[in-house]
C-alpha cells in the first residue's frame, strides 16, 4: 500500500533508539523525509548514516538536542519549520514505589513525556494550518488506562497526554490537520529489553522465561501472552501519519495486544 508519504516531513523526537526509531525507520521506507532525534550529536549522526544506507532515503535530517527543554523544541522548529508530520515518541519510565517519587520525579516526567508533545504541537500548528494539512501523534501507553501500580507517575503522564491530544484536536477541527494518540503495550523497546535482560540475569532465566512471567504476573490481561515487536507498532503510526487516514482524528488507537480489557 501507498501511503502518500513521499512529500511530508516528519520530526520523530527520541528516534535513536527503540519506538521512535521504527517509527522513523517506517516513515522513511515510505518515502518521507524524516528528522531524528536524539539528546547527542554522536548517536544522531550515526543513526542518520545508517538509515541513509538500509532504506535508500538520503531525506534523512539531524537534530541533536533534548526535547525535554523548551530551548530544543524552539531550536528544532526554527531549523526545520517545514514539518508536516510530528511524532511525539520521546518518553521515559522507571519502575518506583508511589511513596518513593519527590516532587523532582513528577516534574521531570512531565517536562518530558507532556510538555515535550506540548510544545512542539504549539510550534508547528501555525504552519499546519496554513497549509490546511498535518498530523500531529502522541505515542502514549496502555498504561494511560490501566494505571501501573510499579510506576504510578508515568501512567499518569500517559494519561495526560491522551488529553492534550483530544484537546488539540477539538481546537482545530474542520481542517485536514488530524491529532491521535497511539498506545503501545509492552514493547520489545530498548529500555525493555534491558529491564528484562537484567531480571533475567538475576534470576538465572531467559528472555523469554522472564517475559513470560511479567505477562503473566503484571499484564495477565494481554491477548497476545507476548511483548509486542517495534515494527507492530512502527506500522500503525505510519498509517496514522498518512493521507489516508484523514478520517481519524481525536482518537486514542490501541496497539496494546489486548492489555486493555475493553473492546473501546
Amino acid at each position: 500500500m501507498d501511503l502518500q508519504l513521499t512529500d511530508k516531513l516528519a520530526l520523530v523526537t527520541g528516534s535513536t533508539a527503540g519506538i521512535g526509531h521504527a517509527i522513523a525507520i517506517a516513515l522513511a521506507n515510505e518515502g518521507a523525509g524524516v528528522i531524528i532525534n536524539g539528546r547527542t550529536e554522536q548517536a544522531v549522526v550515526e543513526v542518520v548514516a545508517a538509515m541513509k544506507a538500509d532504506t535508500g532515503n538520503d531525506k534523512i535530517y539531524p537534530f541533536a538536542g533534548d526535547m525535554g527543554t523548551a530551548e530544543a523544541a524552539l531550536a528544532v522548529a526554527e531549523q526545520y519549520p517545514d514539518v508536516s508530520i510530528l511524532v511525539n515518541s520521546l518518553g521515559i519510565f522507571e519502575a518506583k514505589a508511589f511513596e518513593d517519587i519527590p516532587d523532582e520525579d513528577w516534574m521531570r516526567f512531565f517536562e518530558v513525556n507532556v510538555l515535550s508533545g506540548v510544545r512542539l504541537a504549539r510550534a508547528y500548528l501555525p504552519a499546519m494550518k496554513r497549509e490546511n494539512w498535518g498530523r500531529i501523534i502522541f505515542i502514549s501507553s496502555e498504561s494511560a488506562v490501566q494505571i501501573p501500580a510499579e510506576m504510578v507517575h508515568y501512567g499518569v503522564t500517559k494519561t495526560a497526554q491522551l488529553g492534550v491530544s483530544r484537546g488539540i484536536a477539538e481546537t482545530i477541527a474542520g481542517t485536514g490537520i488530524t491529532v491521535n494518540s497511539v498506545l503501545p503495550g509492552p514493547t520489545k523497546s530498548r529500555g525493555l529489553v534491558g529491564f528484562v535482560d537484567e531480571m533475567a540475569e538475576q534470576l538465572g532465566q531467559t528472555f523469554e522465561q522472564v517475559e513470560q512471567n511479567f505477562i503473566k504476573e503484571a499484564r495477565p490481561s494481554s491477548l497476545i501472552k507476548r511483548f509486542a515487536n517495534l515494527e507492530e507498532v512502527a506500522s500503525m503510526v505510519a498509517y496514522i501519519a498518512s493521507p489516508l487516514a484523514s478520517a481519524t482524528n481525536g482518537a486514542a488507537l490501541r496497539v496494546d495486544g489486548g492489555v486493555i480489557k475493553s473492546a473501546f
